[in-house]
């Protein structure tokens, strides 16, 4: 999967960090995301890559340097956090939640009509789901639940997708799935931004990765970023990450 080259830019980073209570978790990160780019987050853990994501989308404030969002495309991103961060407890169905990444659409005050159901239920058919459509979102396995976050994705219709760790605790039938609708949404001209360990899949589908070890380690061309050379400066951060 290869990108279009000449794209005009989505967002833009100028030597950005972002942390916590002051302390930065990621930083000195600079470059762009392409509109109808397909890049890979990579790192060990504890190497920001979540904390970027979350500065991208808005829920952190950099603690130095800027980012900036083309004006066309700062309403029209879309989050899927890692499963672990979500309340399962709360008692709402599958359908539902999924019904609910059409919000923009709808607003805050009117009601889902049959247009916005029927788009549910076609994009749980698209994940292969439709069957769990009543059940509680916290009777679902974990590779169900991201199942159900890709539909809720797939109703957000959104131009810029940021996904974290999409593809943790699912099998490989359920990875394989979620990937084609990946690839999917890129085909369509969708800016795909996703944190990933899987460095064999990253080769295969993303054509830039951004590698990150607390900082910029290499940003471009998988090919050139997946480098000995790189992935050494980034292990040093943790042995075990391969």
């Amino acid at each position: 999967m290869t990108d279009k080259p000449g794209a005009a830019t989505v967002i833009d980073l100028h030597g950005v960090a972002f942390g916590w209570r002051g302390q930065a978790a990621v930083q000195a990160v600079s470059g762009s995301f392409a509109r109808g780019s397909m890049t890979a987050v990579a790192g060990p853990n504890g190497a920001g890559k979540s904390t970027l994501v979350k500065g991208i989308m808005g829920l952190l404030r950099p603690l130095s340097g800027s980012l900036h969002i083309a004006a066309a495309e700062r309403r029209r991103l879309a989050w899927l956090p890692q499963a672990a961060e979500l309340d399962r407890t709360f008692p709402i169905t599958v359908l539902d939640m999924v019904a609910m990444g059409g919000w923009r659409r709808v607003g805050p005050w009117r009601r889902f009509g049959a247009d916005e159901t029927a788009r549910a239920w076609q994009a749980l058919d698209a994940v292969g789901l439709a069957g769990e459509a009543g059940r509680l979102v916290g009777a679902l396995s974990g590779g169900q639940m991201q199942r159900a976050l890709f539909a809720r994705l797939l109703l957000q219709d959104a131009q810029v997708l940021l996904l974290d760790e999409p593809f943790a605790a699912v099998d490989s039938h359920t990875a394989d799935t979620l990937m084609q609708l990946l690839c999917a949404w890129h085909r369509q001209g969708r800016t795909v931004i996703a944190v990933l360990h899987d460095l064999a899949l990253v080769r295969r589908h993303f054509g830039q990765t951004l590698l990150l070890a607390g900082r910029q380690v290499a940003w471009g061309p998988t090919a050139e970023v997946l480098t000995p050379a790189h992935l050494a400066v980034a292990r040093g951060a943790q042995e075990e990450w391969t």
